[in-house]
């Protein structure tokens, strides 16, 4: 199983609304990890082990989007109304 491609999947449950699926993928992923939190690039599943290579930064790169992602929608609602570009506005004209 082809590691990114599985985040990837979680990032399509997320635009498809389809909330409860993406977090239980996501936490799925998050159990392959080993003992340090590090993912390769694919996980065996009849072995049950990682394997490709390792560490994979594009698997770790596809677990911060999908980790980004599924947190603006579990924010409160205040927060997600906001758009990302008014609260980089916001700090920049606060410091200005």
């Amino acid at each position: 199983m082809f590691l990114a491609c599985s985040f990837w999947l979680v990032d399509a449950y997320i635009l498809q609304r389809r909330w409860q699926d993406a977090r239980r993928l996501f936490d799925r992923l998050l159990e392959l990890r080993n003992d340090v939190g590090l993912l390769s690039e694919e996980f065996d599943p009849r072995a049950g082990r990682l394997v490709g290579n390792f560490p994979q930064a594009f698997t770790h790169v596809a677990l911060i989007n999908s980790a980004f992602n599924l947190t603006r929608f579990e924010k409160p609602a205040d927060q997600r109304a906001r758009p990302a570009t008014d609260d980089a506005a916001t700090a920049i004209s606060a410091e200005a």
